[in-house]
């Protein structure tokens, strides 16, 4: 192993240096992610040179920017991190980006903004933005906009062979698909081009009541959910912080004008005073301020569904008992243009509603989330980006989305030199 190292120009780390054990180290601090090496790509060429290796010595890569999403599905792998790979060029006339795979969304975001366009981030803005597409990718903008997937119009990949190529729904179908959803499992990507949507304006933040206002909030969440026009995107969350009450809050994002925002939020200004209202016009830039999401790595256990209603049944099973020792339950409103055609792996997403379940790791907590989730009307079906790492690729996907992404796997990577977080083979 110590030969890889002459084979490519950026850092190198074997088990046994200094600083390996922290290289190899995920976004979630709870998975144990083991690896052979871990290797900081300089650049595209270096990448394709560490294709070829690895096939030659007959190992796998694992490919990670920052290791969100990291499932420890790495054993005998190299790691390749892509962060150095941090190119970002947008084109403001034709509403396009080319974006490095190392490229945080939140980076996007301020390089848009100053343009009136938008990419279509999600919760964090921290997250590499093309390893948010190539898992579908939800967004505060998919109301209005689709899957993130939908937004790719072109890869710059490194294949199975070794070898750099730019690929397009024309020049490669079958495996342009199953990058726009399907995972890491089928090429590397190094960069990705995708349109920009018009932003001109964004008015969006945070209400926050004591969570004795919960039944009341969730009632105007439903009413406001139920005409949402696709520009207007509206996510509740139940909370419990170490050291504070519980806590109810609302979260939503308009692409549009303060007075057309607060005309269609006007059932939350009805309720209770709340305890802080951060609604504001805004820049794209800011979204991470919204929820405020941690910036830094740390521990947790997660837990994602789709919901086929959110009925007077599901609402009192949520509000029943306090949701310790979860620390969070968000349910995001889905519906618009998610709903609509989308030729990726996903597809069109029927549910109206996604559940995420997040708290410290444990088994209280774990039991806690699955009993949530039996007990709520649940498809089983998860977003890609939901999968947490005790599940596979088959609950994100129908069998036969699966089905034929296993066929691109085959085809495209029949010695298996490719391993995603969560790998479409059995």
């Amino acid at each position: 192993m110590n030969s890889l190292r002459s084979v490519v120009r950026g850092r190198v780390l074997l088990p046994g240096d200094p600083g390996f054990d922290a290289a190899r180290r995920p976004w979630n601090l709870a998975v144990e992610q083991p690896a052979a090496a871990v290797v900081e790509a300089a650049d595209a060429d270096d990448v394709a040179a560490l294709v070829r290796y690895a096939r030659a010595a007959g190992l796998g890569i694992a490919t990670q920017p920052n290791g969100h999403g990291a499932t420890g599905r790495t054993d005998g792998t190299i790691l390749l991190r892509t962060g150095r790979l941090d190119s970002l060029r947008v084109d403001p006339a034709a509403r396009r980006a080319r974006v490095g795979a190392g490229v945080a969304s939140g980076r996007l975001q301020a390089a848009a903004a100053p343009h009136g366009l938008t990419g279509l981030p999600g919760s964090s803005p921290v997250v590499s933005v093309a390893g948010v597409a190539l898992g579908g990718g939800l967004s505060w903008f998919g109301r209005a906009h689709g899957w993130v997937a939908d937004s790719v119009t072109a890869f710059d990949i490194v294949d199975a062979e070794g070898r750099p190529r730019r690929l397009t729904a024309e020049s490669g179908p079958d495996l342009f698909w199953a990058l726009r959803g399907g995972g890491g499992d089928f090429a590397i990507v190094t960069a990705l081009e995708l349109a920009l949507h018009p932003a001109p304006h964004l008015y969006g933040g945070r209400i926050l009541w004591d969570a004795g206002h919960a039944p009341a909030v969730m009632d105007a969440y439903r009413q406001i959910t139920a005409t949402a026009p696709g520009a207007l995107t509206v996510w509740l969350d139940l909370l419990h912080f170490p050291g504070s009450a519980p806590m109810v809050a609302v979260d939503a994002t308009y692409l549009g004008g303060e007075s057309e925002a607060r005309d269609l939020l006007a059932p939350l200004d009805r309720l209770p005073r709340p305890l802080s209202d951060s609604r504001r016009v805004m820049s794209v830039a800011e979204l991470g301020s919204i929820i405020a999401e941690p910036t830094d790595p740390g521990a947790g256990a997660s837990r994602g569904e789709l919901l086929t209603e959110l009925d007077d049944t599901a609402v009192k099973t949520l509000l029943a008992d306090p949701i310790a020792p979860l620390l969070s339950v968000q349910i995001r409103h889905l519906g618009g243009a998610l709903a609509g055609p989308s030729d990726s792996p996903h597809g069109p997403l029927a549910e109206p509603y996604a559940l995420y379940l997040f708290g410290f790791p444990g088994d209280d907590v774990t039991a806690r989330q699955r009993g949530l989730a039996e007990s709520l009307p649940v498809t089983g079906r998860k977003p890609y980006t939901f999968l947490n790492p005790g599940e596979t690729a088959a609950d994100a996907f129908t069998p036969a989305a699966l089905a034929r992404l296993r066929a691109v796997k085959r085809h495209h990577d029949p010695d298996g030199v490719f391993r995603a977080n969560f790998p479409v083979s059995r």
